[in-house]
């Protein structure tokens, strides 16, 4: 595999860990409108309450869609002769899901943030993969084996960071489509959403750290290696 093919796996790696995570970060934030009974949610989601079957077919789906894209992401990273098939399995479904929930919120209460980033993530992610499939680009990406190790901590640590940060702000880019009689709801989740967001980026720091450490200590080591041969 060339640098190019090297680049285009880790971006395709980055891409899929934040669909992946958006999924189930929007599946998860879709039950507040799928399942609650409370009369403020119930009045914040008028629109949706004869729709709740469909929503709450949308909650158990996309957070299923979103385990699995977190299975086909490992997979993905460790290689195989099926993982890009698995992959685009996923994102196929991710994006149909996506596209039933963005139009359905459009229909019924005029706006679909931030399923709409959910949708559109989707799509472009599976575009992206379909693009690696053209055979001028898919001869330098080989998903069948194991990238290099500090390419695989480069990947996974960059993938790591941005689903943290994804995470991390979540109260922010969620939070005008969820904020009802002047109260941001996304903030039910801040304790355990903050956790998991700081955990995913100092995890991604670590492991881009260790990539470059290793790789530091590669080029001493060649360094010191054609030194040595030099003096002989």
């Amino acid at each position: 595999m060339n640098k190019t093919g090297k680049i285009i796996r880790i971006v395709a790696i980055i891409m899929f860990g934040l669909t992946a995570a958006m999924n189930l970060l929007g599946g998860i934030g879709t039950t507040c409108a799928a399942f609650s009974n409370n009369v403020g949610y119930r009045m914040a989601f008028k629109e949706l309450m004869d729709y709740r079957w469909l929503y709450q077919i949308l909650v158990v789906t996309t957070i299923l869609i979103g385990l699995a894209g977190i299975w086909a992401l490992v997979r993905l990273i460790k290689g195989g002769t099926t993982v890009y098939r698995d992959a685009v399995i996923v994102l196929v479904i991710g994006s149909l899901l996506g596209g039933i929930q963005y139009f359905a919120s459009m229909s019924l209460r005029g706006e679909a943030a931030p399923a709409n980033v959910k949708f559109f993530l989707n799509l472009l992610t599976l575009v992206l993969f379909l693009l690696i499939r053209i055979p001028g680009i898919w001869k330098n990406v080989d998903f069948s084996t194991r990238g290099g190790k500090a390419e695989t901590s480069v990947g996974v640590g960059l993938a790591t960071i941005v689903t943290g940060v994804l995470t991390l702000t979540v109260f922010t880019w969620a939070g005008p489509s969820h904020t009802f009689f002047g109260e941001n709801w996304t903030h039910v989740l801040f304790g355990p959403l903050c956790i998991i967001g700081i955990s995913l980026i100092f995890g991604g720091v670590y492991l881009l750290g260790r990539s470059i450490s290793d790789t530091l200590s590669q080029e001493m080591s060649a360094v010191a290696l054609n030194a040595s041969e030099g003096q002989d």
